[in-house]
């Protein structure tokens, strides 16, 4: 790979900003802030850890520049003295590592307000428009004097952050069909005024608004505006998202409208275009999951830059840095934006730069910790690194007693344990009874769509090794393992086993667990019922249909699919989705009754139904292992019960339990 990447690492010029290489960080949405939109020690930490590990250009998440329409809790309407002192902390850090640093300013949701956000109850848009997550709330539509304050506080927002130290801002946004956006598209903008009607009009919100910044601040002052090039909106609603490569007719902006709509931005005075894809109603585009591929939007943003000659960044799963450095090398774009990959790894562009990609951890595309933790009301995170937003509270720092650690089980929260002990200057065993680590994470990344899992179980591995965990593989413990030890303090990360199904016929050989299925363990045949539409069941039958063209029945108890908690509406949008043009049957409200000769017999709509069925998978959720944790809990050390064999979880709750529990030893 030696200097394949070395394109991302050339200066660059964003008007007469100069950025010392092409990597941006992605605007994140974040609650470290104060009521005046400065950000606060959280929110300092955070950012300095990204320049520090090596980012040319941070864009910040956004703040709101008024707080009378769309009103939030941290607006710029209220910045003074105490906003611009407290902003200098974080420029003048920042500034300490040559990057960049701009504020995104937003002025309002519009449409696609969510319940907590706004502390205001006058839903507003474009034109009168159904909210997206409650299609029964209707939004009246801004009055022409609203439209000019709304551009006369995104330049009274921007002269703040000038005054503060920032070295541009970046205007939010014809993106993700928020509230400007919804001005710019002929779906949501019926308006008579100056706003609505051609497309020059429908822009001229987001034009009016870079001549009012320009002319407050100065027309050397750097303002990017972020863009979504395409909509992939088949209608309204959160079923209405369309897929990469589907046939559809784009209810939303398409590309031929948006190479004209880039060339009347670069025109009216953005000095950059942050582009991705996508509405709320295709929300995985702007937030892509683990399903999407890397640079889903790359191919969009490679074809507006055709038509300016302004800077294009171009986001969306832009975290391969061979992909990423040969379109900049080409001059199909010009920078790119990585988002999530800097909350896994602070020290991702670092890491880049020297070659160090083993060294890298994955973000794996859950959005468990940072988007839906956001939406949530919470601090942004991360579910492989805790220590986002917790820079300071969570340093790894040495143990006041170094111990003897003693941990039992190598799936991942036993591993994160044995990493963080490590790290704080214990000494650690780490016992594994089979010959792999990784536990049931690998089934979990066996699926092809889940390449950054593996890696993560790979990364761990290298950890493992760096910080000189002793590891015994296929080793069982026992009470003479424990006592020829003498651990001081013990994990237990004996994981969990699957929920067995009760009912006539479940021994039959054509029942398989889900870990069977995802290892190929048993035979799977063409026809499948998967009883059970969880996450993990409802991926099996996305994978056995793309991937080995099988023929799939989902089963759930529940109303609807996927009823998982802590499972963020991007991913949960795209897998429907993918669930559908699979034409994967999906049964609800159900209940099995037996396994037949022939297949499933199950109860629907107080029917009885039988589905036939070579295969029958079962993926009805797991049962902590605590067997060991009970015979050796009064062993006379420390015994710390972790992971799924403490409660059954998710990947960020595994990694998370383990990381804090270490933290304290």
């Amino acid at each position: 790979m030696k200097g394949k990447v070395d394109a991302l690492f050339q200066p660059m010029k964003i008007g007469t900003m100069e950025v010392k290489n092409r990597i941006a960080m992605a605007p994140m949405g974040s609650h470290a802030k104060n009521p005046d939109g400065s950000f606060n020690q959280q929110g300092v930490d955070f950012y300095v850890a990204r320049a520090k590990g090596g980012v040319g250009l941070i864009v910040t998440t956004g703040i709101a520049c008024q707080n009378k329409l769309d009103s939030m809790h941290a607006t710029l309407s209220t910045a003074g003295d105490a906003y611009i002192e407290a902003s200098k902390k974080l420029t003048d850090e920042v500034h300490k590592y040559g990057a960049k640093i701009i504020i995104q300013i937003a002025n309002g949701a519009g449409r696609n307000r969510k319940e907590g956000f706004f502390i205001d109850n006058d839903p507003i848009s474009s034109s009168e428009n159904p909210n997206v997550w409650h299609p029964e709330m209707m939004h009246r539509a801004l009055t022409t004097e609203e439209v000019q304050f709304l551009i006369q506080s995104y330049a009274d927002g921007a002269y703040a952050v000038k005054q503060a130290g920032f070295d541009g801002v970046e205007v939010h946004a014809l993106h993700e069909g928020y509230l400007m956006d919804q001005f710019s598209m002929e779906c949501t903008n019926r308006r008579t005024d100056q706003y609505g009607g051609s497309l020059e009009n429908r822009l001229r919100y987001a034009t009016e608004t870079v001549k009012a910044i320009k002319e407050k601040c100065g027309k050397d002052f750097p303002v990017l505006i972020r863009y979504s090039v395409k909509s992939y909106m088949k209608g309204f609603g959160t079923d209405k998202g369309a897929l990469l490569g589907e046939k559809f007719e784009e209810f939303g902006r398409d590309l031929e409208e948006s190479a004209k709509i880039a060339k009347i931005l670069q025109d009216a005075g953005y000095d950059a275009l942050d582009a991705d894809n996508g509405t709320y109603e295709s929300w995985y585009f702007a937030h892509p999951p683990v399903y999407m591929p890397k640079a889903c939007n790359l191919a969009d943003a490679q074809y507006i830059k055709q038509f300016v000659d302004i800077p294009v960044i171009c986001a969306g799963k832009m975290d391969d840095p061979e992909i990423s450095a040969e379109a900049v090398a080409s001059g199909s774009i010009d920078a790119i934006s990585v988002g999530r990959a800097l909350l896994a790894d602070p020290e991702w562009v670092n890491k880049v730069q020297s070659e160090d990609l083993d060294d890298i951890r994955p973000c794996i595309g859950c959005h468990a910790g940072c988007l839906e933790r956001f939406f949530s009301g919470k601090y942004t995170s991360c579910a492989v690194n805790p220590q986002v937003n917790m820079e300071r509270e969570y340093e790894i720092k040495p143990a006041d007693i170094k111990k003897n650690i003693m941990v039992i089980g190598g799936g991942i929260s036993g591993m994160e344990a044995a990493r963080v002990s490590a790290l704080r200057g214990h000494k650690v065993d780490l016992y594994e009874r089979t010959n792999s680590l990784g536990g049931v994470f690998i089934p979990a990344s066996s699926m092809s769509f889940k390449e950054e899992d593996k890696k993560l179980i790979r990364w761990y591995e290298k950890q493992l090794k760096d910080t000189g965990v002793n590891v015994h593989m296929s080793t069982e413990v026992n009470e003479n393992v424990i006592e020829a030890s003498k651990p001081d303090s013990i994990f237990v990360a004996t994981g969990s086993t699957a929920r067995k199904l009760n009912v006539d016929g479940a021994n039959s050989e054509k029942v398989i667990t889900a870990v069977e299925a995802l290892l190929e363990t048993k035979p799977i045949g063409d026809k499948v019922v998967i009883i059970g539409g969880g996450l993990t069941g409802v991926e099996i039958a996305y994978s056995l249909t793309k991937d080995k063209g099988k023929q799939v029945e989902i089963l759930e108890m529940l109303p609807d699919i996927l009823q998982v908690q802590g499972l963020n509406a991007a991913n949960k949008m795209m897998l429907q989705n993918l669930i559908s043009s699979h034409n994967i049957g999906v049964h609800t409200n159900t209940k099995v009754i037996a396994i037949t000769s022939k297949g499933v017999q199950f109860e629907e709509n107080g029917k009885t139904v039988e589905l036939d069925a070579d295969t029958i998978i079962t993926s009805i959720g797991y049962i902590s292992d605590r067997f060991l944790y009970e015979a050796i809990k009064d062993c006379g050390a420390e015994v710390n019960l972790i992971g799924d064999s403490s409660e059954v979880s998710n990947l960020m709750g595994a990694i998370w339990d383990a990381y804090e529990i270490a933290m304290a030893i």
